[in-house]
């Protein structure tokens, strides 16, 4: 199973940089340390962040905050049994 608190920490760290209010995840790319290819690991979870986008419903943007975003990400992959 997958450290959850790890997962957040990666999101939170990657995702931090946005230019907050955030619109589209198009609006995250700029702040991702490897673009689209960045890589987020816990345990047997590992997924880039354009897996995370296609695994994802889209969410309820716009979101005003990184914790915001962050929160959403984490309860999807857990309602969809990702983590």
């Amino acid at each position: 199973m997958a450290d959850e608190a790890e997962l957040r920490r990666q999101f939170t760290d990657a995702f931090e940089g946005a230019d907050y209010p955030i619109s589209s995840p198009m609006d995250l790319v700029p702040a991702l340390p490897n673009g689209p290819g960045t890589t987020f690991e816990s345990e047997e979870f590992e997924m880039t962040a354009m897996e995370l986008n296609t695994k994802l419903s889209g969410g309820d943007f716009p979101y005003e905050s990184v914790d915001a975003f962050v929160d959403d990400v984490i309860a999807e992959l857990k309602a969809e049994g990702h983590i």
